[in-house]
């Protein structure tokens, strides 16, 4: 199927920030389908909108005819943390208040993405739900960047990719300045100390990279509050290898275990 992208732009708290929206090249969508706000990953320091084409989100497009929208978020070297996730947000807003004529579901917004994009997708969970104002159906944080401190994993690591010494930068350059108690579960989702009535969630994750140990923790906690949550762990993998070699065997697979958890996520979870 093919894809095609609308630019729109909304305002963030008098930033204009631009959207990419994804939908299938349907003359007429015969009934309305699931939202996804896939986040872009780089750190929080790099990456753009664009990064969509290369992420799993895109298949999703293709073979479900769902609508993905993409945000140009703020990165940090322009402003730092709140503002990614501001950002963010009022782009969920946007999808919310646009689903009519977007062919989105009111009831199946879901949120996504890769690293840092995961990251914000998990503190969107977070932020949406504490605020009250859109309820999210869904979660997809692929190897996502939760904790700015350092775990076993993300602890003296050097794998490919990503790892200790960018990891410490990339948290360093968001927070700018924020540190001990001062950090927000919606800067560093893993400081999250009530779980309870979060979004279902599926994630997959490599053994070899940095967030390895935070993503596992991350859906343990889920689990253990009672939130469907599942994990897919892929040995001696590094960080977004789905994505970087994507015709390994292993990273076939990948895709088609998200695809999978995807179909099953559009069968079974509606927000209320």
């Amino acid at each position: 199927m093919k894809v095609l992208t609308e630019k729109k732009y909304i305002n963030s708290n008098g930033n204009r920030i631009k959207l990419l929206v994804l939908k299938p090249d349907m003359p007429e969508q015969v009934k309305k389908k699931p939202g996804v706000l896939w986040i872009h990953g780089g750190g929080y320091i790099t990456g753009m909108a664009e990064m969509v084409y290369m992420s799993r989100s895109i298949r999703l497009v293709r073979k479900y005819g769902v609508t993905v929208v993409s945000p140009a978020y703020r990165l940090s070297r322009q402003a730092p943390y709140p503002a990614a996730l501001i950002d963010c947000y009022h782009a969920l807003l946007y999808v919310k208040k646009h689903a009519e004529e977007l062919g989105i579901r009111q009831d199946q917004i879901m949120v996504g993405g890769e690293s840092a994009g995961g990251g914000l997708a998990a503190a969107l969970c977070m932020y949406a739900k504490d605020k009250n104002t859109v309820n999210i159906a869904y979660q997809m944080p692929l190897y996502p960047m939760l904790d700015n401190e350092d775990t076993e994993t993300s602890r003296d690591n050097h794998a490919p990719v990503w790892n200790t010494r960018r990891n410490h930068y990339g948290w360093k350059q968001y927070l700018k300045g924020i540190s001990g108690e001062k950090v927000s579960a919606y800067a560093a989702p893993a400081r999250r100390m009530d779980y309870s009535g979060l979004p279902p969630a599926y994630t997959f994750v490599g053994t070899v990279e940095p967030f390895y140990a935070e993503t596992k923790t991350y859906i343990r906690k889920l689990q253990e509050a009672g939130v469907e949550a599942e994990i897919d762990i892929y040995p001696g993998m590094f960080h977004a290898f789905d994505m970087l070699l994507p015709f390994l065997p292993v990273s076939r697979k990948a895709a088609e275990r998200f695809e999978k958890h995807f179909e099953y996520a559009m069968e079974h979870y509606f927000s209320l």
